[in-house]
């Protein structure tokens, strides 16, 4: 059954559109240079080896940190999560891992844009997204969008793969209609396993296997699980999947598909790329081994594990001794929720309980604060240390693998005492 609805020749449409696609990831770069002002790019220096990156600017984009430029894999400085909890649309961070992405914009209109809905399923849905908008109720979640690799340039030993640093996340507020809601239209039959989605960035040869991903069935139908139109109160960016993406709240971004264009609900379980090898993490409760081995058994990576930042004070501040600083920061984890964060100023010796702001979700990040009164001339190094309500916190020290996901250790932040 997977072989019949996924795999086929391009008819002469396809091989166009795939020249159209070429034709999008031009203009990308023409965006670029037309809203650069013939100035040089700024450097930044990131905290690893071979970390120097540029800040461009894409389409609908403010200048973001950009890891590649074929596909498109660009970072959220971390000063922007000192800005507020909703992450802005043009400064959310961009992943693709196809070089053929992103799809041109005229694939991606009205007229061209339709969602399928295929395979064992009782009633196949062919929707545009005005019609999904229309016939199924409206719903949105604050959610945290995070790249499984988020933190990979900072392993040691060092791993393959794209070196970000700890920009690959953002949180918005995102709506659209429920996937569960969707599916129960069309009609799931008595034995569905899993449920395949696919969205319109392609690969740009034949060899290189499409990104799809799958849910089991079950989980599906979680009512949290949107088929989002909006962010942060306006469409979605081009670059962050317009004009229908997948929102898997509490989930690494690899399973939120973007440009959304079928679901294949499957009655047996999908072999592919991106499922297995790709995705997996170390069968072990903290997902890890020790450096420079492999693991025995892994599984697919799921749920994000706990992290915090502090985002008020970067490396190399400089605070005066006797006034008292606002330390602020952020912490989320997959769902369960903040219970506590806690701060220290000697590296783990003593620590103190900060105030939490009010949840807007309970995937979302959720701010923290103090005040602290330096004393003492000098370098200092501040911790910040999340536990979420099932009692999960964060290592003190780096857990690895051999992928560099799920880096959650208490991150560490110099400054100056003067």
């Amino acid at each position: 059954m997977i072989a019949k609805y996924m795999g086929h020749n391009p008819t002469l449409k396809e091989r166009k559109m795939g020249r159209r696609r070429f034709v999008g990831m031009a203009a990308v770069a023409a965006g670029v240079a037309a809203t650069s002002d013939g100035l040089a790019a700024e450097l930044l220096e990131m905290p690893f080896e071979n970390g120097s990156r540029e800040l461009v600017r894409y389409p609908q984009k403010r200048p973001l940190i950009r890891l590649t430029s074929r596909p498109p894999q660009l970072e959220t400085p971390m000063s922007v999560f000192n800005e507020g909890l909703l992450t802005p649309n043009d400064a959310f961070f961009v992943r693709y891992h196809l070089a053929g992405s992103p799809p041109a914009q005229e694939l991606l209109g009205d007229d061209a844009f339709t969602l399928s809905v295929a395979g064992s399923v009782e009633r196949p849905l062919e929707l545009k997204v005005a019609e999904l908008k229309r016939r199924f109720e409206l719903s949105e979640v604050v959610a945290v969008n995070q790249c499984s690799g988020n933190g990979r340039g900072l392993f040691v030993p060092r791993v393959p793969g794209g070196q970000s640093g700890n920009g690959a996340m953002g949180c918005a507020r995102w709506r659209g209609v429920r996937l569960a809601d969707v599916l129960k239209a069309a009609g799931v039959k008595a034995g569905a396993k899993q449920v395949l989605f696919d969205g319109m960035d392609k690969p740009p040869t034949g060899t290189i296997p499409d990104f799809v991903k799958v849910l089991e069935a079950d989980q599906a139908l979680d009512p949290d699980i949107l088929l989002a139109t909006e962010m942060n109160g306006e469409p979605l960016p081009w670059l962050n999947g317009f004009p229908l993406r997948l929102v898997v709240p509490g989930h690494y971004g690899t399973y939120w598909i973007k440009h959304l264009h079928r679901i294949i609900v499957l009655d047996e379980a999908f072999q592919g790329y991106w499922m297995d090898p790709a995705y997996r993490i170390p069968d072990d409760p903290c997902a890890h081994v020790a450096p420079g081995s492999k693991p025995r058994r892994t599984i697919p990576i799921s749920r994000f594990n706990v992290r915090s930042f502090i985002t008020s004070l970067t490396a190399g501040s400089v605070v005066r001794e006797g006034e008292v600083v606002r330390v602020r920061g952020i912490a989320f984890d997959g769902g369960a929720g903040i219970r506590e964060v806690v701060f220290s100023e000697d590296e783990g010796r003593n620590w103190r309980s900060a105030e939490l702001s009010p949840e807007l979700g309970r995937f979302g990040f959720r701010e923290w604060t103090l005040g602290w009164k330096p004393a003492g001339k000098g370098a200092r190094v501040l911790w910040a240390r999340a536990t979420n309500r099932l009692g999960e916190s964060q290592p003190l020290e780096a857990l690895w693998n051999p992928a560099g996901y799920m880096r959650n250790v208490v991150e560490p932040v110099k400054v100056m005492i003067s």
